[in-house]
């Protein structure tokens, strides 16, 4: 893997990493989003402190898996997440599967969102403590609208603190541009490297503090 020596990735070489990190030196998907999801949750207690009362919104890519991740590691840390699917669990493939079957296997309640229960969250949501981001990353392509729309407004209009996942849902990587509905962050933890859409004044309005982490890949191989 070539160095990289601006100090941020685009949209497209963040979604070479995956393959380009295993093809090197073999370290695979599905130990990659075990290392930013504990990420996650480490940075999420952090932002809890005493507090215990978190709800994560995980789409069905690996920015989804990621969220999931981060609820394992919540949940034995004495954090017991309410934690919603968006896109259909039937949907998830590869390591994202694996990792919604080992936290269905521990018991963990996962449910999927739809129009009915976007209205009853909308009555609770203001309760929590933290919301955890984990919708959309670096592969989003289309507008933001529908189910996704909605709860990228419910997060925003929550008065909750809000941690994302790579980036926040509905940014442009490139741009930092909104892709029609973006989340509002207090804090992003991003992996490797910041994400080209960071890098500018649209971006940080959308990311708040950015925190880079390194997912236990050397430095030396990006």
């Amino acid at each position: 893997m070539e160095r990289n020596s601006r100090g941020f990735w685009s949209a497209y070489e963040a979604k070479l990493f995956d393959k380009k990190v295993n093809a090197r030196i073999g370290i695979p998907v599905l130990l990659l989003m075990e290392n930013a999801g504990s990420a996650v949750a480490y940075h999420a207690l952090r932002m809890l402190g005493k507090r215990k009362k978190v709800v994560i919104f995980c789409g069905k890519g690996n920015n989804g898996g990621d969220g999931l991740v981060a609820g394992r590691h919540l949940v034995s840390m004495g954090v017991k997440p309410d934690i919603f699917m968006l896109g259909g669990s039937h949907n998830l493939k590869s390591a994202s599967l694996v990792n919604f079957l080992i936290l269905k296997k521990l018991g963990q309640k996962i449910s999927e969102l739809n129009s009915n229960s976007i209205s009853r969250l909308k009555k609770t949501i203001s309760s929590y403590d933290l919301i955890i981001d984990a919708i959309f990353g670096v592969g989003l392509r289309n507008e933001v609208g529908g189910l996704y729309a909605d709860v990228i407004g419910l997060i925003n209009s929550s008065g909750c603190s809000v941690l994302s996942v790579d980036l926040p849902s509905g940014m442009n990587a490139d741009t930092g541009m909104a892709m029609g509905d973006c989340v509002k962050a207090d804090r992003t933890v991003t992996f490797m490297m910041k994400k080209a859409g960071m890098c500018n004044k649209i971006g940080l309005s959308y990311c708040g503090k950015i925190i880079v982490s390194n997912l236990g890949v050397p430095k030396t191989t990006v």
